[in-house]
């Protein structure tokens, strides 16, 4: 092996070695610390909104951006940021800091490269990216529209396809705004289906299973097609 490549390979490891510590870390934490008493909705909308208060928008972008390379679901972290900030400045929030925390997590992806990633992945990240990797930024967005898997290991994934990284923010762009701007725009609607349940709010809880339903036999289709 030339001494090129075992460099390469040094650093990807020593990447790799340092990913593992900080996972094991944060799983420790989330069992044998108050970390996960601090995931509850009414505690971080609270911190959030007077982080905005204290350092502006700014601070809430970074905060969102961290917790997303941390593995805190996509979901969880729009809903927080747009009760705490409301339709403007929360959907401007969870694009800017989605955009920031993926960016971090596909160059992590890109520094580990496509074999030492498909190994932690598993076969249905390898199958996911097989079919990106000649698909670049409507790939990005697709995968944004009907989400496969957690953010953070999805970024890992795109960034060890080699996908280009200006792709991967116009595609991470065009895909979250659709869902984020209906939560943006009916997020009043979508409390009340979830606190007075009713036959309407049924309705709707089984017209969103539908669509995901849907959404993942779709992508799960678009996967298993020969790549183009």
């Amino acid at each position: 092996m030339k001494h090129k490549e075992l460099a390469g390979l040094h650093r990807r490891l020593k990447a790799l070695a340092l990913l593992l510590v900080v996972l094991i870390a944060l799983a420790v934490a989330w069992k044998w610390t108050p970390l996960r008493d601090w995931l509850d909705l009414e505690r971080i909308v609270s911190l959030m909104q007077s982080a905005g208060t204290r350092f502006g928008l700014a601070a809430a972008v970074a905060a969102f951006a961290a917790a997303c390379i941390a593995v805190v679901p996509l979901s969880f972290l729009t809903l927080v940021t747009i009760v705490a900030f409301g339709p403007v400045e929360g959907f401007i929030c969870t694009i800017a800091g989605a955009s920031i925390g993926g960016a971090g997590s596909y160059w992590m992806g890109r520094l580990l490269g496509r074999e030492v990633v498909e190994g932690l992945a598993g076969e249905r990240m390898n199958m996911l990216s097989r079919r990106l990797a000649g698909r670049g930024l409507l790939a990005v967005a697709a995968i944004r529209l009907v989400p496969a898997a957690p953010f953070a290991v999805v970024n890992l994934v795109i960034g060890a396809s080699h996908i280009r990284f200006r792709d991967f923010l116009l595609g991470n762009v065009l895909g979250m705004t659709p869902g984020t701007l209906a939560i943006a725009l009916f997020l009043e609607q979508i409390v009340t289906a979830l606190t007075t349940p009713g036959p309407g709010s049924i309705a709707l809880a089984a017209l969103t299973l539908l669509l995901i339903v849907l959404g993942g036999w779709g992508l799960k289709r678009w996967m298993r097609q020969p790549g183009e």
